[in-house]
């Protein structure tokens, strides 16, 4: 059930950028990008069904986005390449809009008190 509310609730990532496949693969990495994943995680995890995922992944994987990690039988793992420049951006610019959503939450947090 809890996992369910996941998919449903919309990261501040994708309020700005829509619910593309692409948006929720890329928002799916930020979020766990310590982590690896298999491609079959990766697209149940980010609630994309599996021939748009792979035409997403296929993308990710031209562009560097993503890159393989490891082997583990026949499954490979793969993660967000955050040594690629553009990689590097979109996390900052993730950090940056959750800061700005947060300031503007404790903003109208703070006029509701005070009323």
């Amino acid at each position: 059930m809890e996992q369910e509310n996941l998919k449903t609730e919309k990261s501040i990532f994708m309020e700005y950028f829509g619910t593309s496949p692409m948006i929720k693969v890329l928002d799916f990495l930020i979020q766990g990008e310590d982590f690896d994943y298999s491609m079959t995680e990766i697209a149940r995890n980010s609630g994309v069904g599996w021939s748009a995922f792979s035409v997403v992944f296929k993308r990710l994987l031209e562009k560097n986005i993503i890159k393989q990690t490891r082997t583990i039988g026949n499954a490979k793992l793969f993660k967000l390449n955050t040594e690629n420049p553009a990689v590097q951006k979109l996390i900052k610019l993730d950090e940056e809009l959750t800061k700005l959503e947060t300031e503007k939450s404790l903003i109208k947090l703070k006029e509701k008190i005070t009323i």
